[in-house]
């Protein structure tokens, strides 16, 4: 699987976030990195170029800071101009048919500010809905958003499960739960040297959370 990370930042070297982002990404021929704003300083986008990258690529990641509820301004230049029909809907256009699309996000709220009753008012996963529209539109398997908020007030544990957290959203086929929970037994029996107990403890207790989740959902859908 190849995945495509397309960035947009105004200032994506002046980040904490989005500079850690790109360091944590696994060295591999198969994930490139694109950031719009570095590739197009005068915002005149080579559609022929972004196509092709489009379609050597099966994951196809959009990582933008959320600002005013959606992407910086180039990143939907970038839909308005390279998502084209005949390329990527209508007659004749099936590029992406088959392909998966996947945000990562930087948020600057608290996650549960994002949420009826909370100080926006709306969850997350309602105002990203415009994306999940496009990848219906063209044919793209939507996956669950990957959201970072208030990365400035993480721990350094936290970050470390961030990571590994982004790398499974960036390499891993299956993102179910086992997927993942499987790729770290993998990762801890490869590299058991490279990992502090702190991180182990860390992402376990993520994957709890996810599990405690579910549980609860499905024991309110079956009343």
């Amino acid at each position: 699987m190849k995945t495509l990370v397309i960035v947009s930042h105004p200032d994506v070297q002046g980040s904490n976030s989005q500079q850690f982002l790109k360091e944590s990404l696994p060295v591999s021929e198969d994930i490139t990195y694109h950031h719009l704003e570095t590739t197009y300083p005068d915002e005149n986008i080579n559609r022929q170029a972004e196509q092709a990258l489009l379609v050597a690529h099966d994951r196809i990641i959009f990582q933008f800071p959320l600002y005013w509820y959606s992407s910086p301004p180039l990143l939907k230049k970038w839909q308005d101009e390279v998502l084209t029909e005949g390329f990527a809907y209508g007659v004749g256009g099936q590029a992406l048919v088959g392909k998966e699309l996947g945000l990562v996000l930087t948020v600057g709220i608290a996650e549960q500010a994002y949420q009826a009753g909370g100080a926006e008012q709306f969850a997350l996963s309602q105002l990203l809905i415009p994306y999940q529209a496009v990848a219906n539109k063209v044919g793209m398997r939507f996956l669950a958003p990957f959201a970072i908020h208030q990365f400035q007030y993480m721990t350094e544990r936290e970050q470390q499960a961030l990571l590994i957290r982004y790398q499974q959203y960036m390499t891993l086929p299956d993102l179910s739960l086992s997927a993942r929970v499987n790729w770290f037994i993998e990762q801890l029996e490869a590299e058991a040297d490279s990992f502090e107990m702190d991180q182990v403890i860390d992402v376990i207790e993520d994957l709890q959370l996810e599990i405690d989740e579910m549980r609860l959902h499905l024991n309110y859908g079956g009343r």
